[in-house]
């Protein structure tokens, strides 16, 4: 068969061990991908372009900044920072109808910003918010949703390691993204902000009032902040104002939580050693789907399947915002059935060179996908935020958690068009680097 052919039978295949033998989708990238390069080329080929993938993706410097963000967070969520993240957040918001869901948002938030992870920011915050709103009688429809969506913050606000994959597979400045990720991830955390008043508003039984503080207690309550604040500002003010490189801030930003946490007495030894397992199970588990994703990508690439399609569809008489519209529509659906970095790292080498053959900008799209994508994380049959938190709050049925979920998709269809009507939410603060 013609090169064109056996990539899209490849890719058929790989979408078919991923799916119908739950293959895990490293493996499944990395054999299909080796099998089809062999194929259209030749054994020898394959086993030298095997070798060179292994010792470019295993010695490239620019990866040491994923161990490094996620040694970050790791050290943050052992330390407590998402307690005293909350209580500062409660104190200001928590008197209000609605108030400890929305305080809720914000600590996720906050977190999110010195985590970058779903899971780890829905895990956290599920132990902290989950047992207060129980507490104050809050619905779970409302608890669970808030928490589950809150949490999907932490792919969007940067530092993020969907957004440092992105940039690593492309090409592109991670700082760029992470900066150009900053208006969407406050803008989508307004607008669940803006669904728990709406909801609360509808149905003022979901959420009653938490007891009112005092001025001087808010006050009191903001040093449980600082250390986020700090930690954002060293990373991102290091990125924007160019003192840092982005394997530099994660250094940084790593070393810098690891003094608070050891000054604040909170980081034992034993807590230390589990946030660098933990650091290096996951850095590992990326690291090898990426490996996958590069060998799957080179048999793409000498099919010219990519090329072709960028070719042809740049050619299509239908206007490109329709093209961008069908594409986000396969990120929505590809979400709920298939993990969001699985996802990027199969689909970036097919739309990426269609998107940039149409002349949008490679940012924008980059944290476009990225926001399209996150809503998989709420989404059935693989809604990974949606199964942790709910399986943590052991009184709600799956069915409370799925219809908590439910309202804040409207919030992120919101968000979605407004990237695509108003791209400058994402390009203007790169375009003052």
């Amino acid at each position: 068969m013609d090169p064109i052919t056996a990539g899209i039978l490849g890719t058929l295949l790989l979408l078919a061990a991923i799916f119908l033998f739950r293959i895990p989708v490293a493996f499944a990238m990395g054999v299909i991908g080796f099998a089809g390069f062999a194929y259209v080329l030749n054994w020898n080929a394959a086993k030298g372009m095997l070798g060179t993938e292994l010792w470019n993706v295993f010695s490239n410097y620019g990866l040491t900044v994923i161990p490094l963000f996620i040694l970050m967070g790791q050290i943050c969520f052992y330390s407590g920072v998402n307690e005293r993240l909350y209580k500062s957040a409660y104190a200001w918001m928590g008197q209000i109808r609605g108030g400890i869901a929305m305080t809720t948002v914000l600590a996720c938030a906050g977190f999110a910003a010195i985590c970058g992870s779903n899971s780890a920011t829905a895990a956290t915050m599920s132990t902290v918010a989950l047992p207060e709103m129980k507490k104050f009688k809050y619905n779970p429809i409302l608890s669970t949703g808030s928490v589950a969506a809150g949490a999907t913050l932490g792919v969007v606000i940067p530092p993020s390691v969907v957004l440092i994959i992105i940039g690593l597979q492309t090409g592109q400045s991670i700082a760029g993204l992470f900066v150009g990720g900053m208006i969407p991830g406050i803008l989508l955390t307004v607008l669940f902000l803006g669904t728990i008043w709406y909801l609360c508003k509808r149905h003022p039984e979901w959420g009653p009032a938490g007891p009112k503080t005092t001025f001087v207690e808010k006050l009191r309550s903001l040093p449980g902040s600082i250390e986020m604040v700090t930690l954002f500002i060293l990373v991102m003010g290091g990125l924007f104002l160019g003192l840092f490189t982005p394997t530099e801030a994660g250094a940084a930003g790593a070393a810098l939580a690891l003094i608070i946490a050891t000054v604040s007495g909170k980081m034992s030894v034993e807590k230390f050693r589990l946030a660098v397992s933990d650091t290096l199970k996951i850095s590992s588990m990326i690291m090898v789907i990426m490996l996958g994703a590069v060998i799957f990508g080179r048999f793409l690439a000498v099919t010219r399947l990519p090329f072709e399609a960028a070719s042809w569809v740049a050619g299509l008489p239908i206007p490109p915002v329709v093209i961008i519209m069908v594409i986000c529509l396969i990120y929505v659906v590809g979400g709920m059935v298939m993990d969001a970095l699985a996802l990027l790292l199969v689909t970036i080498p097919i739309f990426f060179p269609v998107v940039t053959a149409m002349g949008y900008d490679p940012v924008w799209f980059g944290v476009l996908i990225t926001v399209v994508t996150t809503l998989g994380a709420i989404t059935p049959p693989v809604g990974v935020n949606l199964f942790i938190v709910a399986s943590m709050a052991h009184d709600v049925s799956m069915t409370d958690a799925f219809k908590g979920v439910a309202y804040f998709v409207a919030a992120y269809v919101v968000c979605v068009a407004l990237l695509l009507m108003v791209p400058g939410l994402v390009t203007f603060l790169p375009s003052l680097m």
